[in-house]
């Protein structure tokens, strides 16, 4: 009958232990599994303290030990946690199970610290994976007496259940891990695919900066960054982006004894885990209060342009981690390309309006020299000659004679004010300013100019009133003195948010490209008409072709700021 009864226990101890098996292989987290299996373990030996210790990569001690059964009080008291001595470290030397009446006769046996429990009867069994060493599972104080047989195979069983589970564990740890991993290198390589994508065509450097060190400080999911420009001996901000206490934009850092100039000069990324231990050197005032920082330099063709700092991770932060550094140096590669692009396109803008504005007076010297000095000249030339005759009749006639010179010049000059500044177009509008731009046109040139006006209710700001003026008046320019052009079309039109600007002649034209351009000789031409369009930002086209005459095409945004004077709308002239 006895022997039934230990079958029968023998039975439900398998099942238990098919179960525990079942429930273990099931659970992918390992902090889980491992309490499990100390759970399990007490339950199956009727034990009082059990504990799993994790050996170190080399095997040869304890780097983690995981205990149930002693309160954290007396946990406290204990100090250290084993590391694989004595006892425990028999198992580790020899990795078979080991079962003890009284742990403190063993000749291995260290005792044990003042405060720890008594400890007699002992369990100890390995937890191979994949006949390698992982750990130990111990056992301790078994309730009613020492250990036997039949706990060490129960025990050994579940050992090798824990075995599957935890291999399991920690391979599905680093799949998640490795999973984690790539989301971050896609996510990085997706940031720097829509920095280039978006930066393809944007030229503005402000806007460009300000991209970047959002999308930057979104990779590495920081509480803000900055981007530092080198100027000189010095580093300045121009884009912040997030939580920050004060505005630093234009603060300036000197490149020598700073974080950043590091940065700059050694064209290496740099990680703090803590800004405070860097004082001063760390760039800005106390960093903007920041913990930790990453700083990585803007490099282009062996150049540092500047730097991109980012402070604080916000998850599992403040610190940054290796790839976290990877991910910012490869995007700071791709960003570097386009600040380089955007200074260039704005050191090429500055040229060509500096250019357009030499070039403009050039032509009003040319324009005062040729007509109003020399007009001048020959008024004083008749009035002398009228004072050298000494009779009355011919000083009337010089006098006549110099008053209608004297018209004429008045005349010219007129001209030349109002095409540098037309009065019309301050006090009345653009709409009356270009129809009498056509007017004097027409009366001075044998141009047919075709007029098609159409403008709101509402007159524009002065900045889109004066580009709409400058780009009709220059392509009038062009078509008299360059294209030999005798019908042109001017058509302006405005819509609920731009103000379309067309002109089109019937002149000689040109080939874009060729190295000639006839629009750009004596005065701003399409430069200027770019600049001053780009400023107010518009776009500005222009279709040309040798015989087949010229189209000027501007859209520019609409910015309505008051009514217009009475009696001003819509209207056709011809």
């Amino acid at each position: 009958m006895g022997a039934a009864n230990d079958e029968q226990l023998g039975v439900r101890e398998l099942e238990r232990l098919l179960d525990v098996g079942r429930a273990l292989v099931s659970d992918l987290d390992l902090e889980s599994v491992l309490h499990q299996v100390l759970d399990v373990a007490r339950e199956l030996t009727g034990a009082r303290y059990a504990a799993l210790g994790v050996l170190d990569e080399r095997k040869e001690e304890l780097e983690r030990f995981v205990h149930l059964g002693i309160d954290a009080a007396t946990r406290r008291e204990i100090g250290p946690l084993p590391r694989g001595r004595g006892v425990l470290g028999e198992l580790i030397r020899d990795p078979r199970p080991l079962r003890l009446a009284n742990v403190s006769q063993h000749p291995r046996s260290y005792g044990f610290p003042a405060a720890h429990p008594p400890m007699r009867s002992f369990l100890g069994v390995p937890i191979l994976i994949r006949g390698e060493a992982w750990g130990n599972l111990y056992l301790a104080e078994k309730e009613g007496g020492r250990f036997d047989e039949r706990d060490e195979r129960s025990v050994v069983i579940l050992a090798d259940w824990a075995a599957i589970a935890i291999a399991n564990a920690r391979l599905y740890e680093d799949v998640e891990r490795r999973r984690e991993e790539l989301e971050h290198a896609v996510s990085g390589l997706e940031a720097t695919t829509q920095i280039a994508r978006a930066l393809g065509g944007e030229t503005d450097l402000d806007s460009v900066l300000d991209l970047i060190v959002k999308r930057g400080r979104a990779l590495v999911e920081a509480r803000w960054a900055l981007i530092m420009i080198a100027e000189g001996d010095e580093l300045v901000v121009k884009a912040p982006a997030g939580e920050l206490s004060r505005d630093p934009a234009g603060s300036r850092v000197q490149v020598e004894g700073s974080l950043s100039g590091e940065v700059l000069r050694s064209m290496r990324a740099e990680r703090v885990a803590d800004v405070s231990s860097r004082g001063r050197r760390a760039g800005l005032p106390e960093l903007l209060e920041a913990e930790a920082a990453l700083c990585v330099p803007l490099v282009f063709r062996g150049r540092a342009l500047g730097v991109l700092l980012a402070a604080d991770r916000m998850i599992d932060g403040p610190q940054f981690t290796d790839e976290d550094e990877r991910l910012v140096v490869a995007f700071a590669a791709s960003a570097a390309t386009a600040v380089a692009t955007a200074q260039t396109v704005e050191a090429e803008r500055l040229r060509d309006s500096i250019e357009a504005a030499e070039q403009e007076r050039r032509r009003w010297a040319r324009e005062l020299h040729d007509d109003t000095l020399q007009d001048l000249g020959a008024l004083g030339l008749v009035l002398e000659t009228g004072l050298q005759s000494g009779r009355a009749e011919a000083l009337e006639r010089a006098s006549r004679s110099a008053v209608e010179q004297v018209g004429v010049t008045v005349r010219n000059l007129q001209a030349l004010i109002a095409e540098l500044r037309p009065a019309a177009l301050d006090e009345l509008g653009v709409q009356p300013a270009v129809e009498a731009l056509v007017e004097r046109t027409r009366a001075l040139t044998d141009l047919d100019v075709e007029l098609d006006i159409s403008l709101g209710p509402a007159r524009q700001a002065p900045q889109v009133e004066s580009t709409v003026y400058r780009v009709v008046q220059e392509a009038l320019n062009n078509a008299v003195k360059h294209a030999a052009a005798s019908r042109v079309g001017v058509r302006i039109v405005e819509d609920t948010d731009q103000v379309e600007v067309e002109v089109h002649d019937d002149g000689a034209g040109f080939k874009p490209g060729s190295g000639f351009n006839p629009a750009r000789e004596g005065g701003f031409g399409l430069v200027g008409m770019r600049e001053r369009v780009s400023l107010v930002g518009g776009r500005l086209e222009v279709e040309s072709a040798p015989g087949e005459g010229t189209a000027v095409h501007a859209c520019i945004p609409a910015l309505r700021v008051r009514e217009p004077a009475a009696g001003l709308r819509s209207r056709r002239a011809r």
